[in-house]
């Protein structure tokens, strides 16, 4: 079993803490921190293997402007620096908030002021003005920076105030300047290579495995850009003048391997570090904080984390985000405002949703662990609800026997998900490239979700017994 790159004989004990786990018959002892304890995120003042849950942060600061539907625009500027489960600046208290605290008030803050509890969905396309000079002025304005016009919106796919209301949530609690919200994570990752390439920077470093998709739109050069995969240890002799971007993902799609962002983002120099979030969330991990100029969800998983909403979402300082916003005008990959609204209902909820997938996960992965039908698990250190397995036995009929579980792709939601990464999700990438980041024809992929864990065993235990 395998926590991340780590074999799980030596770190099972860190689901329940220092002690004794039986893995495949073989007994380990160690002392470690219980991922299951960090998961649960018990104390604001924990650590997650060496991430600090607790931190200072400035004060942030966030232009509220707009009508009821207006909302909360601007970035969350200054400095949510710190860590996973820490404290973050509050304009609007003009203190420290924690991060579930955030979770629940951030893009909201002005809503009390308006006599409003929920936030008002704004499903316009268009908007009125009788100022045409100055509409004129302000999207010579955004011609310029891209930076969100001031005053009333003008069009949907130059910007949306409930969608508006998402991406200052979402900066804050990953703790960067801004963000700016895609139709889909994919969209998102596109809008980040377009603005590379559009200043001559096609190249792009990337470390496998990645999601799918992912792969495939940099292996197939799709957007005129060139890639290099490389270890990490590989990375800073792999920069060229033309190179854009490094772009990695931790823990990775589907084998949960961890990376060091920290020392990836100095070996990166200056070209810009995307470490794609979608796994982790802000919750466990903020990878700005480690040194990425760019953090990427897919935010149709955790963020929105109910099965209903395709979204993507790029976290990063108000110069870049100003380019994608120039992007997503010019190519159109908008977030419908629903979509935002349901984003941000979901990060209401996140620390809460992610911190009891993660205590279910880590039971999960114990017991896999210790069941002879598994020949390996991989469960990264930081915690977390996702399970990568690998079985002895045909991992088709363990997809066609369970019947709570859904067997689904995607991941992230309320509900438990299993399948096969070779079949489905990295099914378009080159076998033997599959094969070499770690993804076998026997490994299985698990969102553990918010059902009673016996419930859970109980189905998955059974659909290995058809294995």
């Amino acid at each position: 079993m395998d926590f991340g790159s780590v074999d799980v004989r030596d770190t099972c004990d860190d689901v329940e803490g220092a002690g004794r786990a039986t893995t495949a018959g073989e007994t380990t002892e160690r002392e470690g921190t219980s991922a299951r304890d960090a998961a649960l995120g018990a104390k604001e003042t924990g650590a997650v293997r060496g991430q600090a849950i607790q931190g200072r942060r400035g004060p942030a600061t966030e232009s509220v402007r707009g009508s009821a539907t207006g909302g909360a625009r601007g970035s969350a500027s200054g400095a949510v620096r710190g860590s996973a489960s820490g404290v973050l600046g509050s304009p609007a208290t003009g203190g420290l908030r924690a991060l579930a605290t955030e979770a629940v008030h951030a893009g909201r803050d002005d809503l009390a002021r308006q006599g409003l509890h929920a936030v008002p969905i704004d499903l316009s396309t268009t908007y009125p003005s009788y100022d045409s000079r100055g509409e004129a002025a302000r999207i010579d304005a955004f011609a310029t920076d891209g930076a969100e016009p001031e005053g009333p919106p003008v069009y949907g796919r130059l910007g949306n105030p409930t969608v508006a209301r998402f991406e200052t949530a979402l900066a804050r609690l990953e703790g960067t300047e801004s963000a700016v919200a895609f139709a889909s994570g994919m969209a998102a990752l596109s809008a980040v290579l377009l603005v590379r390439n559009a200043m001559g920077l096609r190249h792009v470093v990337a470390v496998r495995p990645l999601y799918g998709c992912s792969d495939h739109l940099l292996t197939a050069g799709l957007l005129g850009s060139e890639v290099t995969w490389v270890d990490p240890a590989g990375i800073a002799d792999a920069l060229r003048p033309d190179t854009g971007l490094v772009l990695v993902e931790s823990p990775a799609n589907p084998t949960l391997a961890e990376l060091d962002l920290r020392a990836i983002a100095h070996a990166c120099g200056s070209v810009p570090l995307l470490a794609d979030n979608t796994f982790a969330t802000p919750v466990l991990q903020r990878p700005a904080e480690q040194g990425a100029r760019l953090v990427l969800h897919s935010a149709t998983k955790y963020l929105g984390g109910h099965g209903d909403v395709m979204a993507g979402v790029v976290a990063c300082d108000e110069e870049f985000a100003g380019r994608l916003r120039q992007v997503r005008f010019a190519t159109g990959g908008v977030l419908h405002p629903l979509a935002g609204y349901l984003l941000l209902r979901g990060l209401s909820t996140l620390p809460v949703r992610v911190r009891a997938a993660s205590a279910n996960a880590a039971e999960l992965a114990r017991r896999l662990a210790a069941d002879p039908r598994v020949a390996r698990v991989h469960y990264p250190r930081l915690g977390g609800a996702m399970i990568a397995f690998e079985i002895h036995g045909d991992p088709h009929e363990v997809i066609a026997a369970v019947r709570l579980i859904t067997p689904a792709v995607s991941l992230g939601s309320v509900d438990t998900l299993i399948q096969h990464p070779a079949s489905i999700s990295h099914r378009i990438v080159d076998a033997e490239d599959r094969r070499h980041s770690g993804v076998s024809d026997r490994l299985l992929r698990l969102s553990v979700g918010l059902e009673d864990v016996e419930d859970l065993w109980r189905d998955l235990d059974g659909a290995l017994g058809r294995g």
